[in-house]
C-alpha cells in the first residue's frame, strides 16, 4: 500500500491531493483558481478561448509546492495527472509552447468557411464516415478541429509544430521529456481510431493534416518518467518519483467516483455537464461519444450538457439588475440566495420550464435557451432559478433514456454524482435525485478527478492489477 499524488489541470481550478490506499483516505488537498485565460475582448466576440499555458503550469507547480512538505514526510510512491481534454497548444521542436492553449470551449470553427458552410460543418462532412472508428462527432474545440482551422487560416503556424494536450504538456514539464498522450485523451482529438488505438491516418489526411502533427500515444496507467531535478528544485517534490501518463478528466472522474463500474450511472456537473456509463465492449452509436476507458472497456458519454455555466448566466443577470437598477455592488452570497429562493418554489416551478442551453450544444451549436410557460404567478427570480436547475436535471434524464434506447444497455441501479456543481449545490443534488427517482450518492472525498488520476498512478506501479480493482478498493460514499 502506498501514498499517491493526484493532480487535476482543470478549466476553473487546478487541484492536487495526496491519497493513502492503506487507510483509504485523502490526507491532504489543495485547490487554486485557474486565472490563466488571456482571450482578448475582440477575440471573445469571435468565440475564441485562449489560455496562457505557462501560467497554468506555474499554478500547478504552486499546488505541488503546497503538497511538498507532506509528500517528503509521507514517501510518495507515484504521481498521476489528469485535466481538460479536447483543447490544444502547439509545441516547437524544443518541446516548448509556440501558441496559447486553445481551450475546449473555443468556438472559432463555427465561423463561416465558404458560402454558408462553417468550418465545423465542413469538418463533419468529411469525418461522418469515420464515426464508428472514432466514437465521436468532431466538434468545436477539439484538437483536430482547431488544427483544421489553423491550417486554413494560419498554415505557417503549423510548420515544424506538434499539437499537445494541456495535461500532457504539464507532464512534459514535470519530467523534462517530450510530451506524449494516452488513448483516453487522444480520443478527445476526434481522429483517434478506437479499433486500432492509433491516430486514424486516413481521416487526418482527408482533413488536410499530418499524423506527425499529433502527439505519440502511450498505453494508459503506465509510467512515463520521473520528477526532474529542475521540477524538484522549484516545487520541493523529491526528484525521481514516478509519474504516470496523463488520463482524460472524464475517465479519471469515473475512476475516482464509481466503485461498481457495470451497475452505475455517473453524472458530472461542473462548468459543463456529462453523463457516463461503463461498457465492457465497444459499441457503435450516434449521438453519444464512445470513449476508451483506462486500460480496458469504454465509456458511453453524453457530453457538452449544461452545468454551472448555465446557472452562472442567471447569476450574472440578477447581479446586473442589482448593480444597474439598484446600485448594489456587493452580492457575495448570490448563489446561496438564488438557491434559497428556488427551494421555496414547488417542484415543477408552477409551470415555468427552462431549457438552459444558452450557448448551444454539441448536437445543436446554434440552439439557444428558452424560458416558457411564464405567468403572473411564476415570473419570479425564485421560479427562474428553480426551473433552470430542473432544466439541467431534465437534460440528464433525456440523455439517459436515449442511451438506453439507442445502445440497449441495461438500466443502472446506482446513481453517482461528482463535480463542483454537485458538491456545492445541495438543491441541484436533490432535484437530480428527484428527476431520476433514485438516491444520488456522492464520493466521500472531494476532487474525484484528482483521485482517479492518483489511482491510475497506483495501477501504473503495480499496486493494483487494474483500475477497476483500484476504484473498488478505494471509493467510499457519503451516508445519505
Amino acid at each position: 500500500m502506498g501514498k499517491y499524488i493526484g493532480l487535476d489541470l482543470g478549466t476553473t481550478s487546478i487541484s492536487g491531493l495526496i491519497l493513502d490506499t492503506e487507510s483509504k483516505a485523502v490526507l491532504l488537498h489543495r485547490n487554486i483558481s485557474n486565472n490563466s485565460e488571456i482571450t482578448t475582448s475582440e477575440n471573445k466576440t469571435k468565440g475564441y478561448s485562449e489560455w496562457d499555458i505557462e501560467q497554468m503550469i506555474k499554478l500547478a507547480y504552486n499546488v505541488l509546492s503546497d503538497l511538498a512538505d507532506e509528500s517528503v514526510r509521507m514517501d510518495i510512491s507515484a504521481i498521476g495527472v489528469t485535466g481538460q481534454m479536447h483543447g490544444m497548444v502547439l509545441l516547437g521542436q524544443d518541446n516548448r509552447f509556440r501558441s496559447p492553449l486553445i481551450g475546449w470551449q473555443d468556438q472559432r470553427c463555427n465561423q463561416s468557411f465558404y458560402g454558408e458552410v462553417t468550418y465545423l460543418e465542413a469538418i463533419q462532412e468529411i469525418s461522418q464516415y469515420y464515426l464508428e472508428k472514432t466514437g465521436c462527432q468532431l466538434s468545436t474545440g477539439y484538437m483536430a478541429s482547431t488544427l483544421f482551422w489553423l491550417h486554413q487560416n494560419a498554415p505557417e503556424s503549423l510548420t515544424n509544430r506538434t499539437a499537445c494536450f494541456a495535461p500532457d504538456y504539464l507532464i512534459g514539464q514535470l519530467c523534462g521529456i517530450t510530451p506524449v498522450t494516452d488513448p483516453t485523451i487522444a480520443a478527445s482529438a476526434g481522429v483517434f481510431n478506437l479499433q486500432t488505438e492509433t491516430w486514424d491516418a486516413d481521416l487526418i489526411h482527408n482533413l488536410g493534416l499530418l499524423v506527425t502533427q499529433f502527439p505519440r500515444i502511450q498505453p494508459s496507467c503506465t509510467i512515463i518518467g520521473g520528477i526532474s531535478k529542475a521540477t524538484s528544485n522549484i516545487t520541493g517534490i523529491p526528484s525521481g518519483i514516478p509519474v504516470s501518463v496523463a488520463c482524460g478528466d472524464n475517465q479519471a472522474s469515473f475512476a475516482g467516483s464509481v466503485s461498481n463500474y457495470l451497475n452505475s450511472l455517473l453524472i458530472n456537473i461542473g462548468t459543463g455537464g456529462q453523463i457516463s456509463v461503463f461498457l465492457d465492449k465497444h459499441l457503435s452509436t450516434h449521438g453519444f461519444d464512445v470513449r476508451p476507458f483506462l486500460q480496458d472497456g469504454f465509456l458511453l458519454v453524453g457530453a457538452g450538457l449544461c452545468g454551472g455555466k448555465s446557472y452562472h448566466v442567471l447569476r450574472d443577470f440578477v447581479q446586473h439588475i442589482g448593480m444597474s437598477v439598484f446600485g448594489i455592488d456587493d452580492t457575495p452570497n448570490l448563489y446561496s440566495n438564488l438557491n434559497r429562493l428556488a427551494s421555496e418554489v414547488a417542484a415543477g416551478s408552477d409551470g415555468l420550464r427552462c431549457e438552459p442551453i444558452f450557448s448551444g450544444s454539441r448536437r445543436e451549436p446554434d440552439r439557444r435557451g428558452i424560458w416558457e410557460g411564464m405567468s403572473t404567478t411564476n415570473f419570479t427570480i425564485g421560479h427562474m432559478a428553480r426551473s433552470l436547475i430542473e432544466g439541467i436535471a431534465e437534460q440528464f434524464v433525456v440523455f439517459y433514456e436515449e442511451m438506453k434506447e439507442i445502445s440497449g444497455i441495461q438500466p443502472r441501479q446506482s446513481l453517482i454524482g461528482s463535480g463542483n456543481g454537485i458538491r456545492e449545490n445541495q438543491l441541484l443534488c436533490q432535484i437530480v435525485s428527484d428527476f431520476f427517482s433514485a438516491p444520488l450518492k456522492t464520493p466521500l472525498y472531494t476532487e474525484e478527478t484528482a483521485v482517479g488520476a492518483a489511482l491510475s498512478s497506483a495501477v501504473a506501479i503495480g499496486e493494483f492489477s487494474n483500475i477497476e480493482d483500484a476504484s473498488r478498493n478505494f471509493i467510499q460514499y457519503n451516508p445519505n
